[in-house]
């Protein structure tokens, strides 16, 4: 059975930062395109951005480019988010997801694994 853990979510005043990380177990991660997704209430879920097995390859959407940066280590077992000059509008829930599409944008699979979510509380 495939768990994903999401960590690190909390409250944190505009302009401060996080740092969003993501474990799995009945799944080695090496190997897996992973990404991170994120659903604000009433809004559509938003792929945030994702990373290659390998992390040769990554992508961000447009509104995090510059202030977020993917990252794995795959002798860990771990993805993370770094989120840097945090913004009201980045309050959402942040999803962990495993085995993704990473082609020009952030896709969910049929067969994506998902995480329970973390919550990121941006105040203004």
């Amino acid at each position: 059975q495939v768990q994903v853990l999401e960590s690190g979510g909390g409250l944190v005043q505009a302009g401060g930062s996080l740092r969003l990380s993501c474990t799995a177990s009945g799944l080695t991660l090496n190997g897996a395109t992973m990404g991170w997704f994120r659903q604000a209430p009433g809004k559509e879920r938003e792929g945030v951005s994702c990373i290659s097995p390998y992390g040769g390859t990554t992508y961000y959407a447009d509104s995090v480019k510059g202030r977020f940066t993917i990252s794995r280590d795959n002798a860990k077992n771990t993805l993370f988010l770094q989120m840097n000059s945090l913004e009201p509008e980045d309050t959402a829930m942040y999803y962990c997801a495993a085995n993704v599409l990473c082609l020009g944008r952030t896709l969910a699979l049929s067969t994506t694994y998902w995480g329970q979510g973390t919550q990121v509380t941006v105040s203004s």
